[in-house]
């Protein structure tokens, strides 16, 4: 299949996880794919094994938004997909929270969203497709992710006020909501292993399909939305969760 063929994709932390994920079903579907990241020698080692374009850039700054755009532009032209998807988890209950977990979580899972889609938009091809990165936590009010949970919950009702502004463009905004996936941002967290195990037992008891999900499987719906065979699909948010998010007592 070529559903992609032609294309030209970024996908921000493309590096790992459901990015380095998306960005290998992106080239399987026939995408010209540029990838970004923070770490430079992460950046470059996936850029290699992937065959792709690979831009050194921090979703949080501004200033790396706009050199960012402002290259894609002169070495590819216009894009057609737009995968927002680095974000940053830093689990903390309310009563400990300090303002450098709020502004880090903010500024990347946010701020640092908004201003990706708006430096990128005089690029952005007419109907281009453009999916967020959000996540279930936004709605389920999981204990130690209140900011978090804040940030995609934000970050979703953006995603629904951009869909409406840019479909005079034929652009689509849509958001995606994985539940628990196996992907390294829980490695981020600061929880050492023992607790991570706790914490991934807990979780995938209360899933009813009883197991995480993958970055492919995320990547799969992903690389669906940014197909023209999406192109009735805007302002949505998706949730792939394996149930977790219907009535708790199901999963219980």
């Amino acid at each position: 299949m070529s559903n992609l063929r032609g294309k030209t994709a970024v996908i921000t932390g493309g590096n790992s996880g459901i990015g380095y994920a998306t960005a290998q079903s992106f080239i399987e579907q026939g995408a010209r794919v540029i990838i970004t990241g923070r770490n430079t020698e992460k950046v470059e080692t996936a850029a290699r094994e992937l065959g792709v374009k690979g831009l050194v850039a921090d979703q949080s700054s501004l200033a790396d938004a706009d050199r960012l755009a402002e290259q894609i532009k002169a070495e590819f032209g216009g894009v057609d997909i737009l995968f927002i998807n680095a974000g940053v988890f830093f689990p903390t209950p309310i009563g400990q929270i300090d303002e450098q977990v709020f502004d880090s979580t903010m500024n990347i899972n946010f701020k640092g969203a908004v201003f990706t889609l708006e430096k990128f938009l005089p690029i952005l091809n007419e109907g281009a497709s453009v999916i967020n990165l959000s996540s279930i936590n936004a709605y389920t009010g999981m204990p130690n992710t209140s900011v978090y949970a804040a940030s995609k919950a934000a970050l979703n009702s953006f995603t629904r006020t951009a869909a409406t502004e840019l479909a005079p463009r034929k652009i689509r905004v849509n958001a995606v909501n994985p539940g628990p996936v196996s992907t390294p941002i829980f490695s981020k967290t600061g929880m050492n292993e023992e607790q991570l195990n706790g914490f991934s037992a807990a979780m995938q008891e209360r899933v009813p399909l009883k197991q995480f999900g993958t970055p492919e499987a995320i990547a799969k719906l992903v690389t669906f939305l940014a197909s023209d065979d999406a192109w009735y699909i805007t302002g949505s948010e998706i949730n792939i969760d394996g149930g977790l998010n219907i009535n708790s007592v199901l999963a219980s």
